[in-house]
């Protein structure tokens, strides 16, 4: 058995070993390569494989940021372990935690004081640990001093002969009588919009908008909210990743959180999705208070993940 970095000629071999140990998780080649081999901050020298005659029985990527991610920039302190898993048959043999302690060691080495399961943004696979789902993971983590933090959860909602509830529309009403305009996206509201994500919800938002006004989607996915003035002080939008299922983010400014317009916008969503035969949304994250919003719109959990964390 051999342990050495990422090549690759690795590629459709960790692929195949992914969808039979990450059972919950399947992806294909190009969804590997777009958000792992492909990220801006991939790096051979923190990517190991476990080889047993040619045959890839393990493999760790990790992260540390070689360019600045928008307002958060550089974080020289902070390093992921992106995804580690090894063959079934090959588990309680020692390999994951020699992996695993090949790339502590690596990210320490380029100045990482601590260590974030998943949760790399933007190009994230899992938001923390499926403690359900992957309970030896968790052990596994544990046992190796990570700590646990805060929870997240995947939430949906089927939308099947979806229809806008009738107090909903009445909030509308009350709410445009106040001066609220519900609309959808038009370039004219292109640096409006920007500045308001940026200001209101930082930079990750602002590059959500932005790479659907560069698709040329922003129409067909952003809805907003202006206030009496006729300035944006609500946004919510959907298919951040290309699939057009996925839900989010959607938010409202500081000071309008009070007026009841963020469900009317959730609602409004869902409606345009059911009309163009989207049946299903959903969200990969959100924290317990978003989940404790969301079930009072009819939203149920499908997963739950835990963040995990360790100092170097």
């Amino acid at each position: 058995m051999e342990i050495r970095h990422y090549v690759q000629a690795d590629e459709e071999k960790i692929v195949d070993l992914w969808n039979r140990t990450c059972t919950f998780d399947a992806i294909d080649v190009r969804k590997f390569r777009r958000q792992a081999i492909l990220d801006e901050n991939f790096n051979t020298d923190l990517s190991w494989v476990a080889v047993d005659e040619e045959k890839v029985i393990g493999f760790i990527y990790g992260t540390k940021r070689k360019f600045p991610y928008l307002e958060r920039g550089l974080e020289p302190e902070r390093g992921w372990v992106n995804v580690l898993f090894v063959d079934e048959k090959y588990q309680c043999c020692g390999i994951g935690a020699e992996l695993l302690t090949n790339c502590e060691n690596a990210l320490k080495e380029v100045g990482c004081t601590n260590i974030t399961l998943g949760a790399y943004s933007p190009n994230y696979f899992f938001p923390g640990v499926d403690f359900e789902n992957y309970p030896l993971a968790i052990r596994f983590f544990e046992e190796r001093g990570y700590a646990s933090q805060e929870k997240h959860y995947s939430m949906g909602k089927n939308l099947h002969g979806y229809r806008i509830p009738e107090g909903t529309l009445q909030k509308q009403r009350e709410a445009e009588k106040k001066g609220y305009q519900f609309v959808r996206f038009d370039y004219k509201y292109t640096l409006e919009l920007l500045e308001f994500l940026r200001i209101e919800f930082g930079g990750g938002w602002k590059r959500n908008a932005l790479i659907a006004m560069q698709n040329e989607t922003a129409e067909d996915v952003i809805l907003l909210v202006l206030n009496k003035e006729g300035n944006i002080c609500g946004f919510c939008m959907r298919a951040i990743d290309g699939n057009p299922m996925r839900f989010g983010p959607i938010g409202v400014a500081e000071s309008e959180r009070n007026a009841g317009i963020g469900g009317i916008l959730l609602e409004l969503q869902c409606y345009e999705m059911c009309k163009k035969g989207i049946y299903r949304m959903y969200f990969v994250t959100t924290d317990e208070p978003g989940r404790r919003y969301y079930e009072r719109h009819g939203l149920q959990t499908f997963r739950t993940f835990v963040s995990y964390k360790k100092g170097l």
